[in-house]
């Protein structure tokens, strides 16, 4: 590859990763509704075709944006368990950190979890999104047995995003939240 296209393709990824820069803070400042193609062309300064270049649309952008948030919740998951003295404590950590990515990186969970992409889980997923389920099937798999461990994990997992998403929605009494980590976390070593 010459020097001119090696360039080109640097000048192309960073075009690229500032879009989803931009798109992820746009998010994160005014909502997902906000995030539109004219909005970040103007906001980065490059017309939409360039932005079309990149990303067919808007999916796209928000699929990209979230396998930042695999990342970041599959780092945040590995960093809680393995600072954990045992599996049950990094059980509890993890609900928590889990609980409190939802809330607090709002704009990313709502791109994994609850916009329309072009991601699919499961074996044909992006290396992101297999990374951040296989952080959460360590957490989980001292509790799994007898059951299959990914099919435990998907039970959990579930368990948890819908207690981010009514935690986030205000359908759940907020002084209670720390008890619900105690009820979950009896409920998985207990249910061996």
């Amino acid at each position: 590859m010459s020097a001119i296209q090696t360039r080109k393709e640097r000048e192309r990824t960073e075009r690229r990763q500032r879009i989803v820069d931009t798109a992820r803070e746009i998010a994160e400042t005014e909502g997902w509704d906000a995030v539109t193609v004219r909005k970040l062309a103007d906001r980065i300064e490059y017309s939409q075709p360039v932005l079309y270049s990149h990303f067919a649309g808007k999916d796209a952008i928000v699929s990209a944006v979230a396998l930042v948030g695999a990342d970041e919740l599959a780092a945040a998951v590995r960093q809680l368990r393995e600072a954990a003295a045992t599996p049950e404590e990094g059980l509890r950590a993890v609900i928590r950190g889990y609980l409190d990515f939802a809330r607090d990186s709002a704009a990313l969970y709502d791109a994994l979890f609850l916009l329309r992409t072009d991601l699919r889980f499961g074996p044909d997923a992006p290396q992101q999104l297999k990374d951040a389920f296989l952080e959460l099937v360590l957490t989980f798999a001292p509790f799994a047995p007898p059951h299959d461990v990914e099919t435990f994990t998907e039970v959990a997992w579930s368990t948890l995003h819908g207690l981010a998403t009514l935690d986030r929605g205000g359908r759940l009494r907020p002084d209670f939240r720390d008890d619900r980590v105690e009820i979950l976390v009896a409920q998985w070593v207990r249910g061996q």
